[in-house]
């Protein structure tokens, strides 16, 4: 069973010593801290994973570091969710397919593309009625 922890909205600056470093001070533990970062520029991306040896000490990291202040945000701290489409060992898994799913395609209906004459005889959208008041 896994104890991990999402810790969100961090800074870039952060890196796993500095958690490290709040949890020793706060008397928490954890197994392994992984800051994620973006493979090309190498910084961090703003979020971290914690795990925690016991299920208490995962709520306890939970507690402490939930909604924090941390420079001008507020860090988010909850338990980490598998990545979507993928079981807990990181398999792909097929999604359930929902009750009434399993009918054919229906077809489309076709849409005919206006002419330029057609489209000058619709109104004009706010958006174009507001720019030619400008120019």
């Amino acid at each position: 069973m896994s104890f991990t922890v999402f810790l969100g909205n961090l800074p870039t600056w952060v890196t796993a010593d500095d958690i490290k470093q709040w949890l020793a001070a706060e008397d928490l533990v954890a197994d392994a801290i992984k800051v994620i970062r973006n493979h090309e520029t190498q910084e961090s991306k703003g979020f971290a994973f914690v795990e925690a040896p016991t299920g208490d000490e995962m709520q306890a990291i939970i507690r402490r570091f939930d909604r924090a202040p941390l420079e001008d945000r507020l860090l988010r701290a909850n338990p980490a969710q598998p990545p979507k489409g993928k079981d807990s060992r990181g398999t792909p898994v097929a999604a359930p397919a929902a009750p009434g799913l399993n009918r054919a395609p229906q077809a489309r209906p076709h849409r005919r593309k206006r002419t330029g004459k057609e489209r000058e005889q619709e109104p004009p959208s706010a958006f174009a009625t507001e720019l030619a008041k400008v120019l």
